[in-house]
């Protein structure tokens, strides 16, 4: 199993877009070094069942071509980006609460999972991602004999 680097600042910012949505205020935008690393997260369920993982995110609008799956060293990452409706001059808009921009979120994966085999879906706006469990040798017991 790969590590990954603890990014505290990361916790913190999530943890701080996850009140303010609760609160209804909209996300701050721009300026920010810690908004190049991604303008917002999907939120992912991570399931596990006797033959594989299942993650699935949550990201409507997003294009099929504008989301990128990489699996290396024992972390998997979904990238990818929805973009923004152009503005129109007559519109004006009340209340934006939607997030646009980049999004990245990246998982360790235990050591029992085939990479190779790993598929993914995309319908209704849920990637779902599918990761099979490798099949582990039972260990098997010796039996040794004494002189």
């Amino acid at each position: 199993m790969a590590l990954v680097k603890w990014d505290p600042w990361r916790e913190i910012e999530d943890m701080f877009d996850r009140y303010t949505r609760a609160v209804g205020v909209p996300r701050r935008s721009g300026g920010s070094e810690l908004s190049t690393l991604a303008d917002w997260s999907p939120q992912v369920d991570i399931a596990e069942t006797p033959s594989e993982f299942t993650i699935k995110a949550e990201i409507p609008e997003v294009n099929k071509e504008d989301v990128k799956i990489g699996i290396e060293d024992g972390v998997v990452t979904i990238r990818g980006e929805r973009r923004k409706e152009k503005e129109e001059k007559d519109k004006t808009y009340h209340r934006v609460e939607r997030f646009y921009g980049t999004f990245s979120r990246s998982f360790s994966l235990p050591d029992n999972v085939d990479a190779s085999g790993a598929t993914a879906t995309f319908k209704d706006g849920v990637l779902t991602l599918q990761i099979p469990k490798t099949t582990q040798a039972k260990p098997k017991g010796i039996d040794v004999r004494i002189d």
